[in-house]
């Protein structure tokens, strides 16, 4: 049975209820003097619910203790808008490494990005120095230009022809000359796997930017890293772990002056009814919910 090391101050709680109504998994119950229990330990999840919403901090669970917990703030939503609005893809960075307080920051928000069913088993390989991250671009752009310069190749070299040319005149094209990466995994088996690491990267960028801090979303460098195993090596990411995607950041080495102006999505106001489909229509949704 998994133990939850939960706590009740009984001079603090006054009886309200909030955690056992929130707790997702119901673990949470009231004793007879309406004192919150654990009757389904097993079932926690750990998300720590019970912990944020006691409103006299008089619960304590897995060793977590809520005088530790940092308190809710309001925010000007016109302020988180406007960085919404103004973050950008940097793909020009000064060749230096930030400022090891702001690394730290960064690390750390990573542990407060949500995950489904609060699967906290998300992997983060952070090249934090940019002379490792200089040997690590070396490296690759040079395996990179062997591999689309071999006979067997020829067909991926067509494709890929001005990326070969690019990397053979010295530029950076999958890197962007960045002096720091994130590359994030998750468990093969995670319930989430897929759209986890896309959220962290999404807090990451955010947080980063607000700090002034230029990100680039690399869809290059994920496809490179995909087919050199040496460099997941590098990065440790354990076995049964999948490769998930790949962020760049640093100093930028530009400076955004205004929002871009872009092309709206398409955005419905659902309304009642109209699911009647073919037989035909439902499996060709279904084929296309379920590609990959």
């Amino acid at each position: 049975m998994k133990d939850l090391r939960l706590k009740i101050d009984k001079d603090k709680c006054i009886h309200c209820g909030l955690c056992v109504n929130d707790c997702i998994a119901n673990v949470l119950k009231f004793d007879d003097n309406k004192i919150p229990q654990a009757v389904n330990p097993d079932r926690c999840i750990e998300c720590q619910h019970c912990l944020s919403i006691c409103p006299v901090g008089a619960l304590s669970i897995l060793g977590k203790l809520p005088e530790n917990s940092v308190s809710v703030q309001n925010h000007n939503p016109d302020d988180i808008l406007n960085l919404i609005k103004t973050r950008r893809s940097y793909r020009h960075f000064k060749q230096e490494n930030i400022p090891s307080d702001i690394m730290e920051k960064l690390k750390n928000m990573l542990n407060w990005t949500p995950t489904g069913v609060n699967d906290h088993r998300l992997h983060f390989s952070i090249i934090d120095d940019i002379d490792v991250m200089n040997d690590f671009r070396d490296y690759t752009n040079k395996k990179l230009i062997d591999i689309l310069s071999k006979p067997i190749f020829n067909n991926v070299a067509k494709k890929f022809g001005h990326y070969k040319n690019a990397l053979l005149k010295g530029k950076d094209v999958i890197f962007r000359g960045a002096p720091h990466m994130v590359v994030v995994s998750s468990p093969v088996d995670a319930p989430c796997k897929d759209i986890d690491p896309v959220i962290a990267l999404s807090y990451f960028e955010l947080y980063a930017q607000s700090l002034g801090i230029g990100t680039c979303w690399c869809g290059l460098a994920y496809g490179v890293l995909r087919f050199m195993p040496e460099l997941c090596k590098q990065l440790e990411i354990p076995d049964n772990y999948k490769l998930s995607y790949v962020m760049l950041f640093g100093m930028p080495d530009v400076n955004y002056k205004r929002a871009v102006q872009p092309e709206p999505f398409k955005i419905i106001s659902v309304k009642k009814g109209n699911r009647n489909l073919s037989r035909l229509d439902k499996l060709k949704r279904f084929f296309v919910n379920s590609f990959k």
